[in-house]
């Protein structure tokens, strides 16, 4: 039995939450998130908390219950306070900017890399060398972060490439003679 999927999760003053057809609707000041919920789960809304509930007993050691229970925390809370991720490009003449639904970079290719941007994600480049995105879907946030820095991943000698703001790149020493 899991202990998180039995807790209940609150629901701020206003969002509004509805259940219909195996699909969760959640609609908050930051946008609208629609959630499919697998049919083995039910949803009870009651004095303004949700609870994420097995339909039958023997789904009660399921480990997705857990899952879709937070699942639905996050998409509760990412429509009131989002999420956001931020990148730091470390190089010589490495450098980003958003043009459009384009993200353009330069990080030491002959050529410019162009990543479309999403609609669900929102992309905006402060500084040159800094990426700040930000999302009401945690998933599709962390699928895009995660595409944008394979574009040249952090290398261990010089520490070069596309790093999150809070990672630690391990640093090796070089070649010595």
């Amino acid at each position: 039995m899991s202990r998180i999927a039995k807790s209940s999760i609150n629901i701020p003053e206003d969002t509004t939450c509805s259940f219909e057809n195996n699909v969760l609707f959640i609609k908050g000041k930051l946008g609208t998130v629609s959630l499919p919920i697998s049919s083995i789960f039910t949803i009870k809304n009651e004095n303004n908390k949700i609870l994420v509930l097995p339909i039958k007993d023997k789904d009660k050691t399921n480990p997705l219950w857990g899952t879709m229970r937070a699942h639905v925390a996050n998409s509760i809370n990412g429509v009131n306070t989002g999420f956001s991720k931020t990148l730091e490009l470390k190089g010589t003449g490495y450098r980003a900017s958003v043009s459009g639904s384009k993200l353009k970079l330069q990080v030491g290719y002959s050529h410019d890399i162009d990543y479309e941007i999403p609609k669900e994600v929102k992309i905006e480049c402060p500084k040159q060398n800094i990426i700040k995105i930000t999302s009401v879907n945690k998933e599709i946030l962390g699928a895009v972060a995660a595409k944008i820095r394979s574009y040249r991943k952090p290398e261990p000698f010089k520490g070069k490439g596309i790093k999150y703001d809070n990672e630690f790149i391990f640093r090796k020493e070089g070649k010595k003679k």
